[in-house]
């Protein structure tokens, strides 16, 4: 067995015994891992439309297929929290949608982090109407609300994302491009992380940027030295113009661990058609009406996700991935899903499954000694025990262990 996932691994020595407290031995007790602690994640906005009230049962049907698959890899899913999206009009959040959403993926045992609470892309437009004073206390005053709205439901944040770029974005003007040149990099990430934190202090917290040069670095170390509180450093890797390849992986692992906190890659992309052109600079700027994936690109995005998420697996630091797009067409119009449009199942996603499924996941079976005991050892997640027809759960953490579990 390989020695490089060891961090990924743990063992206890469990006692078990009946509901009279005897000690059950010389039991055969099967184990079956039923998800990881490891946040295998996915962009889960199809769960809004989902969870709503108003939906065609044929767009229901397709939508629970496409859900189905997705819940049957992932145990993580990113809901969207654009401002202009999310309250389009001043004083209209869309809550109780989100709301919906969030308890949907939660009852089928996904864990949900809010994407993002503020960014100056997709930014409310009616902000433009204040001045800068004005634009910050409203900015805090909406992560304030989020933060207690779905407290419980949502835990996990994406606070602020791209700040590199934000306070030198010039596309069009956007209230939060002008709080940011007011306030500095490391002052708008100190106030709205301070916002967050005070709101929900038990929440985790991630800085996000696409930006993997030593720009974000230095962001990062600014903002460490001044004393903000960053719970976990978010990369994104959009790579539709073509896979990072193990060698800029590995320096992006080996540049931003050194910080010493936790890695969430929060919006990968693979593409299984042709790639984007290279002298694109803002792949927004990159708009075509069709985008095939193809057999070719399809065995390719295959190659490439098995190759990164076994890298990303393996590494100490990396305690999430998130594949951005469920299906095909999304963002961009990109072939960058793990299905295709009509919900089928590519390469990558039976790859993935084979991974998550099948060479991550601990299965067997226990014989106990005279004492009921016997060594639980497996990937780090929660199990279900069985022993005659009986069954309990138990959450195998890493670190030596003793436990004892009534069967």
């Amino acid at each position: 067995m390989s020695t490089q996932l060891d961090h990924r691994r743990g063992a206890a020595l469990v006692t078990f015994v009946d509901r009279d407290g005897a000690p059950l031995a010389g039991k055969a007790v099967r184990y079956e891992q039923l998800t990881h602690q490891f946040l295998f994640g996915f962009g889960a906005f199809d769960a809004v439309d989902l969870a709503g009230e108003d939906l065609l049962l044929e767009r229901k049907a397709a939508l629970m297929d496409r859900m189905s698959k997705m819940l049957a890899l992932f145990n993580y899913g990113t809901l969207p929290f654009y401002w202009g999206r999310f309250e389009p009009e001043e004083g209209e959040p869309q809550t109780e949608a989100l709301l919906r959403a969030a308890d949907w993926l939660r009852g089928r045992g996904v864990m949900v982090k809010g994407h993002p609470l503020c960014w100056h892309t997709v930014c409310a437009p009616w902000l433009m109407r204040y001045d800068n004073p004005t634009i910050l206390q409203k900015q805090l005053a909406r992560i304030r609300r989020e933060a207690a709205d779905f407290r419980g439901r949502i835990d996990t944040w994406d606070v602020i994302n791209e700040v590199v770029i934000m306070p030198v974005f010039d596309r069009y003007d956007n209230a939060v491009t002008r709080i940011a040149k007011d306030l500095g990099r490391v002052g708008i990430v100190r106030a709205v992380f301070e916002a967050a934190r005070e709101t929900n202090p038990g929440a985790t917290l991630i800085l996000n940027d696409f930006d993997m040069s030593p720009a974000y670095e230095r962001l990062i170390a600014d903002c460490l030295d001044a004393g903000v509180r960053i719970d976990v450093i978010g990369l994104q890797s959009h790579q539709h113009q073509g896979y990072w390849g193990m060698d800029k992986l590995q320096d992006v692992l080996r540049r931003f661990s050194r910080f010493g906190l936790p890695l969430h890659f929060t919006e990968n992309t693979l593409i299984s058609g042709d790639l984007m052109p290279r002298h694109i600079v803002d792949l927004n700027d990159w708009q075509v009406k069709d985008w095939p994936s193809t057999p070719e690109g399809e065995e390719r995005q295959a190659r490439e996700v098995e190759e990164m998420y076994t890298a990303l697996f393996t590494h100490p630091r990396v305690e999430a991935v998130t594949v951005w797009d469920a299906v095909d067409g999304k963002w961009l119009n990109a072939p960058s899903g793990l299905l295709r449009r009509d919900n089928s199942e590519k390469p990558a996603y039976e790859r993935l499954d084979e991974l998550i499924n099948g060479q991550w996941k601990s299965r067997g079976s226990l014989v106990t000694d005279e004492q009921g005991r016997a060594e639980l050892k497996g990937f780090l997640g929660s199990y279900e025990l069985r022993l005659d027809g009986r069954e309990a759960r138990y959450t195998l953490t890493q670190g030596e262990a003793q436990a004892r579990v009534t069967l």
